[in-house]
């Protein structure tokens, strides 16, 4: 009889509801660059996140200040992927409102340690590898000024990062720490790699369709040509300049650390030289 009064009078178990666990997803989804700056980076965005969950589980304000003093130390991670971060952290908070042994410093431990490596991953497959896909394929759906090919991709890549962010978080949720092996695991590996090598095949394509750099530089002798400069190089390895141009932006993007603006400015005068030299310019002749 004492047995069971005492389950009688046991504090109920905190659950976060799926109306909250919907507007945190939200929060992150639509916010996660709220106040952004230099000095926070994604900070306040990730606090707006925890906020309905907090507010939830703890019914104080003073409980609640002091949960939400966790979430203001610095974040910043890839948004698409690192949104498994901050299911992860709900699922955490749910079990620290429940008496579990976690504090702010092991929570914060798990947010730093995990949003170095997946920017990395974030960055190699959805900035490096899905975004430059779909946009091959809306470039190639876009010939003759169609308009196809904007909509495809402002439809596709919001449907993707909609369902893929709700996926991940919930994922981080239900299996905290596992899911980080989901992600970094080697089966994951595998599949990162395959999706590379798909995104480099399809960069290639993309290049080889829609850059064309050709030189207009003959060398001729009255009225004989001497060089045909273009036809030489066609005659060696087609779409040599074009290669050449690509690999020395990707060179000086990834080797020399310069920005896609730099190199574009770059781009403009070696255009512009090139053409007062007679380089580019089909009018002048040597």
């Amino acid at each position: 009889m004492a047995v069971t009064a005492e389950k009688a009078i046991q504090t109920p178990v905190k659950k976060v509801s799926q109306k909250t666990l919907r507007r945190s997803f939200l929060e992150w989804f639509y916010g996660n660059l709220t106040c952004f700056s230099q000095e926070h980076m994604q900070t306040f965005g990730y606090m707006c996140a925890m906020l309905p969950v907090i507010e939830e589980l703890y019914d104080s304000k003073e409980e609640q200040k002091e949960a939400m003093q966790t979430y203001r130390a610095f974040f910043n991670t890839e948004p698409q992927i690192g949104t498994v971060v901050v299911g992860m952290t709900v699922g955490m908070e749910e079990a620290k409102a429940n008496g579990e042994p976690l504090d702010g410093e092991a929570v914060n431990a798990i947010r730093a340690g995990l949003m170095g490596p997946l920017a990395g991953i974030g960055d190699s497959l959805i900035v490096g590898t899905l975004i430059p896909i779909l946009l091959g394929v809306s470039l190639g759906m876009s010939t003759g000024g169609s308009p196809l090919g904007a909509i495809f991709y402002i439809v596709v890549w919001n449907l993707i990062a909609i369902f893929g962010m709700r996926f991940l978080f919930s994922l981080g949720y239900k299996l905290g720490g596992r899911a980080v092996e989901i992600l970094v695991g080697e089966k994951a590996n595998a599949v990162r790699e395959a999706v590379t090598m798909i995104g480099t095949i399809v960069i290639g394509g993309v290049s080889a369709s829609w850059i064309h750099v050709k030189t207009a530089l003959t060398i001729v002798n009255g009225k004989v040509t001497i060089l045909d400069l273009q036809k030489t190089l066609d005659n060696i390895y087609p779409g040599l300049l074009t290669a050449g141009f690509v690999i020395l932006c990707w060179w000086l993007m990834t080797k020399k650390n310069l920005s896609p603006v730099i190199v574009m400015l770059l781009l403009v005068v070696v255009a512009f030289l090139g053409c007062l030299v007679g380089f580019f310019n089909p009018g002048l002749k040597y």
